[in-house]
């Protein structure tokens, strides 16, 4: 198959040659320390492929938001060390002032963070002068961020229109694993889509339902939708007032032959807090001071024989309030069935989203989908069926 981009394989000789490299460097801290550097982990395929071939390595990332204010709490100069022990070899750091002149002091191999893009007011509205600025310190591009590619910013977008530009090995991967999942998956293909509120959500159920063979909606949003089907759910998280967009978001599902799948027993309680009095009941049997919390064990049951017919699985969002015990349960246990049936080579699985990535990290199976994107917005948006800008630029 031939790709929409060109990806480091095309890149050629370029030895001596200085590549800006937009990577996601927007990293956790606490105490001045880098509490997780899964984001600094993700660079290294990319950045130590082009310092081996002899590139003059330019990474390009944002910190927080300064909002065109530069601030030394949000300055890239303390990331130059730790991002230098993930690597396993030397980082410089290098001030926007005096850039020009730091970068021609650099060898080939080397590799330097440049500070923090969003230090200029004009990054984030993609202005031309600043993409003129940013690309004076390179000869190529690569975009190794798709965690950041549904931004058509001056570092993600506007850099790959003026120079020749790359897709990083990240990136790569990424966008070979959504192809797989929703450009040319290998059908049935089954969608699980949780969290707490439709309203969040609405985009991608409706792009869904055109795609998918089956569409399993959990968390609080199978409640708005319970309701739109004459349930009462008692207390439970529900958006009433969206419950003529669910029974449209149904029928649109019916005419495209998608089979949705709501759970017909639920875990109960009065009380939302660790370890409450919880039954599990069917969903008519929800009294009027409960609420819904997980699904219950036979609708887990009957969700994991959908997914052993299946060969495509996208996941986004847990199926029940899984961050407080025991409403973990009925997440975990369909991760595991996925996991298992994608370690099995019958399902293609790929997950993403920030709850996403937790819940199946809970489970202990965040290793053993087939692909498990970190990024949150890109990849909802991306579900919704949206072109990203970084994305779209790269096959300009």
């Amino acid at each position: 198959m031939t790709k929409a981009f060109k990806t480091l394989d095309d890149i050629g000789d370029i030895h001596g040659k200085r590549v800006l490299v937009r990577e996601d460097l927007n990293v956790p801290m606490a105490d001045g320390q880098v509490s997780d550097d899964t984001r600094l982990r993700a660079t290294i395929a990319t950045v130590t492929e082009l310092a081996d071939k002899g590139a003059i390595v330019l990474v390009l990332a944002h910190f927080g938001r300064p909002k065109g204010v530069p601030s030394p709490d949000m300055s890239l100069a303390m990331l130059a060390r730790p991002y230098g022990t993930v690597l396993g070899r030397e980082v410089r750091y290098i001030d926007w002032e005096g850039d020009a002149a730091a970068v021609a002091t650099m060898q080939p191999g080397d590799i330097a963070i440049l500070e923090n893009t969003r230090f200029f007011g004009g990054e984030e509205k993609n202005d031309p002068a600043v993409v003129e600025r940013f690309a004076s310190l390179g000869d190529l591009y690569v975009n190794d961020a798709f965690s950041a590619a549904h931004r058509a910013h001056a570092s993600t977008e506007g850099l790959a229109r003026v120079l020749p530009a790359y897709a990083g090995r990240a990136m790569e991967a990424e966008l070979d694993a959504l192809e797989k999942a929703l450009g040319a998956p290998e059908h049935p293909v089954a969608a699980v889509v949780g969290g707490a509120k439709v309203s969040t959500k609405l985009a991608v159920l409706k792009h869904l339902v055109g795609k998918v063979d089956h569409l399993i909606i959990g968390g609080g949003m199978a409640n708005t939708f319970l309701a739109a089907r004459g349930v009462d759910v008692g207390k439970s998280l529900c958006e009433h007032d969206l419950t003529d967009t669910a029974e449209e978001i149904l029928e649109a599902a019916d005419r495209a032959n998608c089979t949705v799948h709501l759970p017909y027993d639920v875990v109960v309680a009065r009380e939302f807090k660790p370890n409450p009095a919880t039954r599990t009941v069917n969903v008519h049997e929800v009294a009027a001071d409960e609420m819904i919390l997980d699904l219950g064990p036979s609708a887990v049951e009957a969700l994991g024989d959908v997914l052993k017919n299946c060969r495509t699985l996208v996941w986004n969002g847990p199926l029940g309030a899984f961050e407080t015990p025991p409403f973990d349960t009925a997440t975990v246990s369909l991760a595991k069935t996925a996991a298992a049936l994608t370690q099995d080579g019958s399902l293609v699985s790929v997950a993403g989203g920030g709850d996403t990535v937790a819940a199946l990290n809970q489970a202990g199976v965040g290793d053993k989908f087939t692909f498990v994107s970190t990024a949150g917005g890109a990849f909802l948006e991306w579900m919704e069926g949206r072109e990203l800008p970084g994305v779209a630029a790269l096959g300009a």
